[in-house]
């Protein structure tokens, strides 16, 4: 399975400032695949050490920190050679062995000559709640999240058409339309976590699908129990199980009061904000002037919560397939908040932006994501449908003449008096516009 991570960590690794690299991402993302095979691939040997699995690798990290030391009892749990220039060294599940995250820091300064991962379950969770100390600045930090669409068309084998996206052919765009829509329902159901993937590719079947990302939800929702305060988890079971409706809504905006009779905000926002840190939940918040930066006119109190995979959304909210052969039902499931979601994950996975939505003082229109990159400020309206009124895109057009703007649906490629309609499938290969 190919990722677009692999370039990241290639120019990590040549890097001559390299640090030690943590690797963060939800649960079953790939984060352990991830390190595993850019070692068996980019490296002569990969001594892998897995701190919950080998809890005696805990010592090497007692007491007075000293290179050689470590070193050599990596080489003994993990029966290989470390060579600095040709080993990669992973250290998995180091929330486990806080003395050997803390080690980082120290390897980084006086070994930067080796090339070390790391990764854990629930890393900043753990980091948190045991008040354990983190090496800001000592570290490398890559952010890992489920498969985008380009990566789901790679691992289906749509080599021609992604290298058409890739190269923005627009002429081309016509005569794959119908494969991508297609690819693109299969995609909205089945999602971009790794093991689903690989088990659709391998049966077509998403009966499958579903039943495995059922499995993860259930992990997930056992891991509330497992890292959190007993008082906490019912609110966490709540704010999780809420998201399909909440996004369902007309206004997407998250409400407190939709959790239940009563339900208050300041009983409720850790929770959020525990499921934001283990990566399930990602928070967008409104902005009412697209001003530089757009974190400087954020509104923190009003927000929109997206979840990390739409598969896994689909899934919460018992989406059946029949809505995958129903004409385009899938893109319009609830009130068209599945492809709202596709678009914010794909959005987040592929591009550096930074996300916001537009919504004026007086709640008489809404961008659904406002998307700052460098010095620009692109609106962004997606349309679960093909037709193409956009009545509030139109209304921030006049107030604030951007030089463009994207609108997103399942019709055709066109550009307008700089208004470019993108197809849902081909967002990001021509984000931002030409």
């Amino acid at each position: 399975m190919e990722r677009t991570a692999f370039t990241e960590l290639k120019r990590w690794k040549e890097r001559p400032n390299r640090k030690p690299l943590i690797i963060q991402g939800a649960r079953q993302v790939g984060k352990t695949w991830l390190m595993r095979e850019f070692g068996k691939n980019f490296y002569r040997t990969t001594a892998y050490l897995n701190f919950a699995d080998t809890p005696q690798a805990a010592s090497l990290f007692v007491g007075r920190y000293d290179v050689s030391s470590i070193i050599q009892g990596i080489e003994i749990l993990c029966n290989c050679e470390i060579q600095a220039d040709d080993t990669l060294i992973i250290l998995d599940e180091i929330q486990e062995c806080e003395r050997a995250l803390n080690s980082l820091k120290f390897l980084r300064e006086n070994a930067p000559q080796y090339h070390i991962m790391a990764a854990g379950s629930l890393l900043g969770v753990a980091v948190r709640q045991r008040r354990m100390s983190f090496p800001v600045g000592q570290v490398d930090i890559l952010n890992l999240r489920p498969l985008s669409f380009h990566e789901f068309l790679h691992a289906l084998g749509e080599t021609q058409i992604i290298k058409a996206l890739a190269a923005q052919q627009t002429s081309i765009l016509p005569l794959v339309h119908d494969t991508l829509v297609t690819r693109l329902k299969e995609y909205m159901y089945v999602g971009g976590m790794p093991e689903v993937v690989k088990a659709y590719v391998d049966t077509r079947s998403f009966t499958e699908a579903r039943r495995l990302q059922l499995q993860i939800i259930q992990g997930y929702e056992n891991d509330f129990a497992k890292y959190t305060e007993p008082k906490n988890v019912p609110r966490i079971h709540a704010v999780w199980k809420s998201i399909p409706a909440q996004l369902a809504k007309d206004n997407r905006k998250f409400v407190y009061k939709h959790l239940g009779e009563g339900a208050r905000a300041r009983e409720y926002e850790s929770a959020v904000e525990w499921l934001i840190i283990c990566g399930l939940l990602h928070r967008v918040n409104r902005v009412n002037k697209p001003g530089i930066p757009l974190s400087a006119y954020e509104h923190p109190n009003s927000f929109k919560l997206y979840t990390l995979d739409c598969g896994l959304l689909g899934a919460l909210s018992r989406l059946d397939e029949k809505a995958l052969i129903t004409g385009n039902a899938v893109f319009e499931e609830f009130k068209g908040a599945l492809t709202e979601q596709y678009v914010f994950q794909e959005l987040l996975c592929s591009t550096d932006c930074y996300l916001a939505y537009w919504e004026p003082e007086s709640g008489t229109a809404e961008v659904d994501f406002i998307a700052q990159r460098g010095n620009d400020v692109i609106p962004i309206e997606v349309k679960a449908r093909i037709n193409l009124r956009a009545r509030s895109l139109a209304s921030y057009r006049n107030r604030y003449a951007p030089p463009y703007a994207i609108r997103t649906s399942l019709a055709g490629y066109e550009v307008n008096a700089g208004l470019f309609n993108i197809p849902l499938y081909a967002l990001v290969p021509f984000f931002p516009p030409a």
